[in-house]
């Protein structure tokens, strides 16, 4: 159903601390949490940009962009332009990688956020431009300026945070925790009928990227497909106060429309905002047990499937694997309203 604006943002809650099955996120009042976000600076992107923007306890230290739903440079200019708009032009953003592992960059998702990543609505152009640092060097630097506190923020494909860790292989043990928008345990995929669209992009880097040891969770369509803007949320933003907010209103017009499709009314999912949510702590992981996850990299009907051994299910997920991947299978809350209130305050 539509959402109304949320009368007061719940606090942070500590992870860590109140569920010792959950991973250690953003959290405590009065800190800054140093975080790296790489992202594929589409539609859901934008919102997951302006979510980290607003937040006080979030000190973004850099973004990399990589190609995905845009290719490399597209999405190297949305998150400027983006950033400048949201007051944030001071964070660095680095131009990541424009090709996947093993083969050439595909053409992006068009038909998904537009040729140009907003959905054909134009950005004011900001006056910054991309640093001279990759995004792969620069997260690697990050994580040794930061070591052991830096959390990394992963909501494209997984090509960056890969090569980071051929030029740092003590990167899983320099990241505090690693958050992923990707990947589909028990729910349908939206690239294919098994792989979610930012594993399926680069199926070699999110295996390398999985196996490699990082503390991590992966956030995917079995928790962001619930997850929602109505349209009444989007009226809401067209009619916001601030310039940010009624520009990311217009901007999900396109992301309603493909939506409609899957829906049979306009509206859209919150994958990007809703995995910045989870790396924030502001969105409770019901269920999020530590499993082995294995990628299929092969060029089968299931490649970019990301396998969870779910068999512990039926004996409430025992927590056997100490290697694992936290993979997200339920949330507590609808995210929805306490999204909207963030921008709407923007």
């Amino acid at each position: 159903m539509p959402h109304a604006a949320a009368t007061s943002r719940p606090a942070a809650p500590d992870l860590a601390a109140s569920d010792p099955a959950a991973p250690d996120h953003v959290a405590g009042p009065g800190t800054a949490v140093p975080l790296f976000l790489d992202c594929d600076t589409g539609i859901d992107d934008a919102l997951a940009i302006a979510w980290l923007a607003a937040d006080p306890r979030v000190e973004l230290v850099g973004v990399g962009a990589v190609s995905g739903n845009v290719a490399a440079a597209t999405g190297a200019r949305n998150t400027l332009d983006l950033l400048a708009l949201l007051g944030r032009a001071d964070v660095p953003v680095h131009l990541g990688a424009h090709d996947p592992l093993d083969r050439p960059f595909s053409g992006g998702a068009p038909h998904v956020h537009g040729a140009d990543g907003t959905g054909g609505v134009a950005l004011p152009r900001a006056a910054t431009s991309v640093s001279g640092t990759s995004a792969a060097r620069a997260l690697a630097d990050a994580a040794r300026e930061h070591a052991g506190q830096l959390h990394v923020l992963a909501v494209g494909p997984l090509t960056d945070v890969a090569l980071a860790l051929e030029l740092e292989p003590e990167l899983p043990r320099l990241v505090r925790h690693l958050t992923v928008m990707g990947g589909a345990a028990l729910a349908p995929g939206n690239a294919t009928a098994v792989a979610e669209a930012n594993i399926h992009s680069d199926p070699l880097a999110a295996a390398r990227v999985l196996q490699a040891g990082f503390e991590a969770t992966l956030v995917g369509l079995d928790v962001t497909m619930h997850q929602r803007f109505e349209e009444e949320d989007r009226q809401a933003l067209l009619a916001a106060p601030g310039p940010a907010a009624r520009l990311l209103g217009r901007v999900l017009e396109h992301y309603f429309a493909f939506y409609a499709q899957r829906f049979g009314r306009p509206c859209s999912v919150l994958h990007d905002p809703l995995a910045a949510g989870v790396a924030t702590g502001d969105v409770a992981l019901a269920l999020a047990p530590r499993v082995p996850v294995v990628v299929d990299t092969t060029d089968g009907p299931g490649r970019g499937q990301t396998i969870a051994d779910l068999r512990g299910m039926y004996h409430g997920f025992p927590d056997r694997f100490p290697g694992g991947v936290r993979v997200a299978l339920q949330v507590d809350d609808d995210f929805g309203p306490v999204l909207l209130e963030r921008l709407l305050a923007l």
